[in-house]
């Protein structure tokens, strides 16, 4: 017997009922807004259920809650937005170059330019500017310092130097293990006599180093370089050659003037020297005259011929081969009556003399028999030919050298 037309079979009514929960679910997203804004819009009473409640919440526009990300998100969307950014990026950008121009403009301004006037030099402008502009900037800028005084030592040499009223000694040390060191006006110009050799003859050797001198090529003596004073070359008949060693020798050993002068005039002449001199950066060696200058016009500092030693004790400013040949000349000096009197057996001492009736010095490296090796230069001007220069100096290379022998080889603190 046939089913009736109108029945349907338990199965597939239950398959019917579950299509119709699937299609409900799948369109519940789409009608749920269109749902919500109907409920808001009517005056319909809202179900009592929580959980309905709740859910139909969840389901508010967000302009409710965060009406500022509504609108940044609706200023995304407008064509004017990439505008305002890249304006915006270019203001920041022009306010912080501002400020960097604004900073530097007013350390410039505060560094002082004066404008020449009709009565004074460019030079001295220039100078005052450059005096006044360095003191500015050192303010800003802190300086390295190098090394310690050493005070305790500057004291004995101060009171050393308080009982001989007329001299005026200018002194610098520097202890090689420590860099710590001892200036007593060395920054002060004074007539270099012939310690002004010690500068010709690095020169000397830095040329040997770069191959413009050869040490055995010859020198001859002529009218122009012909110097009284010290040494032998002055009586020697003119035409008469050295080699480049034996000249350079000469003027270390026995302090020759001739010598001196064919040195100058190999090496290019006063000019080419003092331009040496600056490259070096000595601040007061000059060449004003050949020597051997007895009036004086050439200068130096102790602190000049100081640095030079310490930077040759560094194995610095000339090849390893011209260092050790020149350390051997200048111990080999003739006259050894100044800082060698001061020190004791064992000591080594390589040094250059000067003297002139004005003037009195001596520098030179000193090495201790304990290891210990320090600088020492001194200048002491004085009254014609004062013999009481010559004892200072002596007494002031003991106190050192004692000084030095009661410290350590390693460390020094004072």
């Amino acid at each position: 017997m046939s089913p009736k037309p109108e029945s349907i079979s338990k199965p597939k009514a239950n398959r019917a009922r579950r299509s119709l929960k699937l299609f409900r679910r799948a369109n519940w997203s789409d009608s749920t807004s269109a749902a919500v804004n109907r409920l808001s819009s009517s005056n319909h009473q809202q179900p009592k259920s929580r959980t309905r409640q709740k859910f139909t919440a969840d389901l508010q526009p967000r302009t409710a809650k965060h009406p500022t990300t509504f609108w940044h998100s609706r200023f995304r969307a407008s064509p004017l937005y990439i505008p305002f950014l890249v304006t915006l990026n270019l203001a920041v950008i022009a306010v912080g170059l501002s400020t960097i121009l604004g900073t530097t403009i007013s350390i410039a301004n505060s560094l002082q330019v004066t404008s020449p006037q009709d009565n004074v030099s460019p030079d001295k402008v220039l100078a005052e500017n450059a005096d006044s502009n360095t003191s500015r900037l050192e303010k800003l800028f802190p300086i390295a310092e190098l090394g310690k005084e050493i005070p305790a030592l500057q004291a004995q040499l101060e009171d050393l130097a308080a009982q001989y009223p007329q001299l005026e000694p200018k002194v610098f040390l520097a202890d090689l293990d420590t860099q710590s060191y001892v200036s007593i006006d060395g920054q002060t110009p004074l007539s270099s006599a012939s310690t002004i050799k010690l500068p010709i003859l690095i020169a000397f050797f830095q040329d040997v180093d770069a191959g413009k001198i050869d040490l055995q090529e010859e020198l001859t003596i002529t009218e122009e370089v012909v110097g009284g004073g010290s040494g032998g070359m002055q009586y020697e008949p003119i035409g008469t050659k050295y080699t480049a060693l034996e000249t350079v020798t000469l003027m270390i050993t026995v302090s020759d003037n001739t010598a001196t002068n064919m040195l100058i005039e190999r090496l290019g002449g006063q000019a080419a020297l003092n331009q040496r001199f600056i490259d070096l950066g000595l601040t007061a060696t000059r060449l004003q005259n050949p020597l051997p200058d007895l009036t004086g016009t050439n200068t130096t500092s102790t602190e000049d011929l100081g640095n030079l030693l310490v930077q040759l004790a560094r194995g610095e400013l000339v090849s390893i081969q011209s260092r050790d040949r020149l350390l051997l000349i200048m111990r080999s000096i003739v006259r050894n009556t100044l800082l060698p009197e001061g020190l004791e057996a064992g000591a080594i001492i390589a040094h250059k003399t000067g003297d002139i009736k004005s003037v009195l010095g001596d520098a030179g490296i000193i090495d201790m028999p304990n290891g210990k090796r320090y600088i020492a230069s001194v200048l002491v001007k004085r009254p014609d030919n004062d013999p009481q220069a010559k004892e200072f100096i002596q007494q002031m290379s003991h106190l050192v050298y004692q000084y030095f022998t009661l410290q350590p080889t390693d460390t020094f603190t004072n």
